[in-house]
């Protein structure tokens, strides 16, 4: 059985996410080691190697960059210790670590490439270009008089052109539906914060819904505005969705942790074989230590999502529901070095409060660990929570109050499982969905008024719906659209016509309230979500039209 194949093209994709992004968890700035390199006379074949490279410097055939040469040299030897100790050339540093800082310096759009067109999302709130009038549904056509549509630009080299040191300006063209000149604009390049909860709301009177994404510096702040706003709002249950977060900052998670679990807990803690015990424990009164509490999870949930979601499994305080989480419980540390690059370097294991280390194995090398997600799926753990491996007996642990059965070994099995919906997985059907943000910017540009007499996201979701009229009008536009590896097939355009008519409902309420207006309206397909409500109420979710 293969794995299918929009899975395989985004794993590539969220391995990175996983690997650098946010798994970096317990990265102890402060802690340098006095900002001085362990000796190296201790390490064996330090000598041999200086050898090596003395012998490459004096006699090889060619001119040879010592520093590539260098830094292959250093991958290599971390590639045989751990999947996520790694070097980060200086190049790379500030990049890698603008998610966890929180923000990054640049004109603050999100962006998308459609039809080798460089689309506006959306404008950052408050950000410069906001400020100065950019709209969801322009086109970026140049930047500093450089074409930049139709030549098949990257992501990463858009953002490469678009970010930029504070205080330093940008000419873009845009290109505006209904102006017939292109719009330039002198943006003044600034701190764009990076947003981790994604959305919370009231999803009815009592039950509260947060999403994370990602644990950065600004995270636990964040969440506690998103916690203290639902409580306002008399907020009595809560969902935290950690679905497809990858983790990041140790501090973050257990701040969180800590306003879910009352007394002086243990949360979690670390231990390696030149790293003494540390632990992590509940210091203060949370906001939230009772009342139903269910965290999902997923195979994209890692690290500091692992500790969450661990704590509160153990001590019996909520429900996990969903998938088994992806198994990262190894701790780095990070390290300047004299050339303005960095290392991360394991240097302990993380285990939850009952002593369960979560870190799946990985004696099998680099590929293999990266490759078990995929085979997770060929095994069929995905489907059915009966395929899942439990190798021994020493990985089954007790949970602290209710004494219930749980897993070590390799992440954290939920305690309720949720299946993989792969009903939305065939080729067609995914490119479908690429195209329907481009849809939705035209037809909200086309209408905006019409849209605009909405006075609330609650409002539109319950008074707005597509109609066969601009169904209509998106099943021409799929039949002209070019599919590039997918052919059209109406059969399955009308098969799934509600869930198309809900995604273009949810891209069109975006460009009007962002993500508070996106998210409520693309759950109402969330079977996970859906599992959730039924769990934390015990009944159907009929007030939310589930």
């Amino acid at each position: 059985m293969k794995a299918p194949q929009n899975l395989n093209v985004y794993m590539p994709l969220i391995f990175a996410v996983v690997l650098i992004l946010g798994m970096q968890l317990g990265f102890k700035m402060y802690e340098k080691l006095n900002g001085k390199a362990p000796k190296m006379s201790s390490v064996k074949g330090i000598s041999e190697l200086q050898e090596v490279f003395s012998y490459i410097d004096a006699k090889y055939v060619d001119g040879v960059n010592d520093g590539k040469l260098a830094e292959s040299a250093i991958e290599a030897a971390l590639k045989e210790l751990d999947p996520h100790s790694n070097y980060i050339s200086p190049e790379d540093l500030q990049a890698v670590n603008e998610d966890l800082q929180g923000n990054f310096e640049g004109i603050g759009v999100e962006f998308s490439i459609v039809r080798d067109t460089i689309m506006v999302v959306t404008p950052i709130a408050g950000g410069p270009s906001e400020k100065l009038g950019i709209l969801s549904g322009d086109q970026i056509i140049a930047i500093e008089d450089s074409t930049i549509a139709g030549i098949g630009m990257t992501n990463e080299q858009v953002v490469k052109r678009l970010r930029g040191n504070k205080g330093s300006v940008v000419n873009v063209s845009i290109k505006r539906k209904g102006v017939k000149n292109l719009l330039k604009f002198d943006i003044e390049r600034d701190d764009i914060p990076l947003y981790s909860v994604d959305v919370s709301y009231m999803m009815d009177e009592e039950t509260g819904y947060i999403k994370i994404n990602r644990f950065s510096r600004d995270t636990y702040n964040e969440f506690m505005d998103a916690l203290s706003g639902l409580k306002g709002k008399g907020m009595e249950k809560l969902i935290l969705d950690l679905r497809q977060n990858p983790g990041g900052y140790l501090t973050a998670a257990v701040n969180i942790a800590d306003e879910f679990i009352d007394g002086q807990k243990l949360l979690v803690y670390m231990q390696g074989q030149h790293y003494k015990r540390k632990e992590y424990r509940a210091r203060r009164a949370g906001l939230f230590e009772s009342g139903d509490l269910v965290v999902l999870v997923d195979e994209g949930s890692a690290s500091a999502s692992e500790i969450v979601s661990g704590a509160v499994q153990d001590w019996d305080r909520g429900m996990i529901l969903g998938r088994r989480s992806f198994g990262k419980g190894l701790v780095q540390e990070q390290y300047d070095l004299s050339n303005g690059g960095a290392l991360r370097l394991t240097v302990a294991r993380y285990y939850t409060p009952t002593g369960r280390s979560i870190q799946k194995p990985y004696e099998q090398g680099v590929d293999a660990y990266r490759n078990e997600i995929v085979e997770r799926f060929e095994h069929g753990e995905l489907q059915s929570v009966d395929s899942v491996k439990v190798e021994n007996d020493s990985m089954v642990f007790k949970t602290l109050i209710d004494k219930r059965t749980v897993y070590g070994g390799g992440g954290i099995m939920p305690d309720t499982f949720v299946p993989l919906d792969t009903s939305q997985n065939g080729l067609f059907t995914i490119q479908v969905r690429s195209i329907i943000p481009e849809f939705a910017y035209q037809t909200f540009n086309n209408n905006q008024q019409k849209y605009r007499k909405y006075e609330s996201a609650e409002e539109f979701r319950s008074a707005y719906s597509v109609d066969e009229t601009l169904f209509s009008k998106f099943k021409n536009y799929i039949q002209q659209a070019d599919l590039e590896e997918a052919t059209y097939d109406e059969a399955i355009l009308m098969r799934d016509k509600e869930t198309f008519k809900t995604y273009i409902k949810a891209y069109i309420a975006r460009q009007l309230w962002h993500n508070d207006g996106f998210y409520p309206i693309l759950h109402e397909l969330d079977e996970t979500l859906k599992e959730a409500y039924q769990k934390i109420h015990g009944t159907e979710m009929a007030q939310y039209g589930f």
